[in-house]
């Protein structure tokens, strides 16, 4: 009886509990604290930091891998549509099926804007190489600077598929993390007069130009950057069905119940990869702080180009809606929207940051297809 009493006891996870499991359920808690009650993007931390909770919880076996005779743990098969680059698309097909391109095609610049918040992807690349990372881990690393998640997990699922954990965990923490990253920045490369300007109504798009465009955007990147296809085919898919308003079911079920169930996945898999073991290392550290550096430089460069516009344009162009050109939809849009209402309460600029954000999502996925296709297989 005392035998049985104490493999018992030996079998528990109280006793088999170690100080990096203890340090990560630590964090998972913070994770679930700003999720939950700081609301800081709920939708994503608090699957982020249960599954970086349950992940690391002793002998509980939830992403023990699958062998012969032995299941594997739940999270683990959630994970494998990680590591097979299944989650990402469907995420990109979900977000086209919610989005409105109106803004983007109504002011095509702002393409440039979202072109330039990508600044912080190449620099933080470069930064990651001089650090002795390969050309594929730095590529993975410097895509965080686009703040897309499913964008950052697809390439690091080719390239460098041993840092998906702390790179994942790093993109959408700093995703999560916008309304408190970006404000900083924003006041500090602006004028209360800049943050004062009002830009003048967007023209209306019609749902001719709505339909050719995901159509045309899908074909252009399709010939000039053949890798990213898959992300903008399957952002442009989703955007296709809103605008042809032929396939409203299909439609509503990619940007809701389809949507919600797969951010739930892949929230789950992305703390489930954040265990201690792998994750508690200096290179994980480095990986953190050169992904803060690549977000701080995109929101930086956006900035500085929505300045030179507005400078060359007279004074018409608000310098705030730069920093929307990092994805991050639509959170970095708004975040363009309160900082202008902070400077002048009757100022709208949600519209006019849409632009920029939707075309940093093309953009990043670009840039995504342009690292896969130099440092792919």
């Amino acid at each position: 009886m005392g035998e049985i009493i104490s493999r018992f006891v030996t079998d528990t996870g109280l006793v088999n509990i170690d100080p990096k499991s203890a340090v990560m359920i630590a964090v998972a808690f913070l994770l679930l604290y700003l999720g939950i009650r700081k609301k800081f993007e709920p939708l994503l931390l608090l699957p982020i930091g249960f599954g970086m909770f349950l992940t690391n919880l002793p002998l509980a076996g939830m992403m023990r891998e699958a062998s012969a005779g032995q299941a594997g743990g739940l999270l683990w098969y959630f994970y494998r549509g990680n590591e097979l680059g299944i989650w990402p698309p469907i995420i990109f097909a979900g977000i086209g099926a919610m989005i409105d391109f109106g803004p983007l095609i109504a002011d095509p610049k702002s393409i440039f804007l979202g072109a330039a918040a990508q600044f912080g992807i190449f620099t933080t690349f470069i930064g990651a190489i001089l650090l002795g990372f390969n050309g594929q881990e730095s590529a993975s690393i410097g895509i965080i600077g686009g703040a897309s998640g499913p964008t950052a997990i697809w390439l690091t699922t080719m390239l460098a598929p041993h840092l998906l954990g702390p790179i994942a965990v790093a993109a959408y923490s700093y995703m999560a993390l916008v309304p408190i990253i970006q404000p900083p920045i924003m006041r500090l490369l602006t004028t209360e007069k800049e943050r004062k300007v009002r830009m003048a109504q967007l023209r209306p798009v019609s749902k001719t130009e709505k339909v050719i465009f995901p159509i045309l955007v899908t074909l252009v990147a399709a010939l000039i950057v053949p890798p990213a296809t898959t992300l903008i085919g399957m952002l442009m898919l989703g955007n296709l069905l809103k605008e042809s308003l032929v396939v409203e079911r299909l439609k509503e079920t990619v940007a809701g119940a389809m949507m919600n169930i797969v951010i739930l996945l892949l929230g789950l898999a992305v703390g489930a990869s954040a265990k201690a073991d792998t994750f508690l290392t200096p290179r994980t550290l480095q990986i953190i702080g050169l992904g803060l550096f690549a977000f701080a430089v995109g929101t930086a460069s956006g900035v500085v180009l929505a300045k030179l516009m507005n400078f060359f344009s007279g004074g018409k162009v608000n310098p705030l809606i730069g920093s929307a050109g990092v994805d991050a939809i639509p959170m970095s849009a708004r975040v363009s929207q309160k900082l202008g209402q902070e400077a002048d309460p009757s100022n709208f600029l949600l519209m006019h940051a849409m632009g920029p954000n939707v075309a940093g999502a093309i953009a990043a996925a670009t840039v995504a297809g342009v690292m896969m296709a130099l440092f792919g297989g």
